[in-house]
């Protein structure tokens, strides 16, 4: 049974982009974290970890806003960065519920080494399009991420 015949041209429209945006999304996404294997680093702790390099400690709630995850998987990935010795949580003087977390000097070698990869990797993703059409490309996916149907 055709199913599509049911479908307006919008939504067609709106369906075939969709899974081009998820298929990119899933390449660029395989491409820009292979890297993070050797070093037994997940998504989300590299981005915890990157955050705290470039901005310095922050609470656990704010790191999960820096890197758009849970406070519930904030806690276990940061719970793996500790055990492994990359980050350290220290209470917040001014109110005892806060933990502030910050790198360690095995997470800032660590971060340290891998980042440089990291940027070379994103630049080698993207070279695919100009300069303009990554200006272009950030712009729609602001404006789509911004707007709600």
């Amino acid at each position: 049974m055709n199913t599509q015949a049911a479908l307006s041209s919008d939504q067609k429209l709106a369906l075939k982009t969709y899974v081009k945006l998820m298929r990119a999304a899933g390449v660029v996404n395989d491409r820009m974290h292979r890297h993070l294997l050797p070093e037994k680093l997940t998504f989300s702790q590299f981005a915890v970890i990157e955050a705290l390099y470039h901005l310095g400690p922050l609470c656990q709630q704010d790191i999960g806003r820096k890197i758009l995850r849970t406070s519930g998987n904030m806690t276990m990935v940061i719970d793996n960065l500790e055990k492994r010795g990359l980050v350290a949580r220290t209470n917040v003087p001014d109110d005892r519920r806060f933990k502030r977390v910050s790198l360690t000097t095995a997470g800032e070698r660590l971060i340290k080494k891998i980042f440089p990869r990291h940027a070379e990797i994103t630049r080698g993703v993207f070279s695919t399009l100009t300069l303009q059409e990554q200006e272009q490309l950030g712009r729609l996916l602001k404006k789509l991420g911004t707007k709600t149907a």
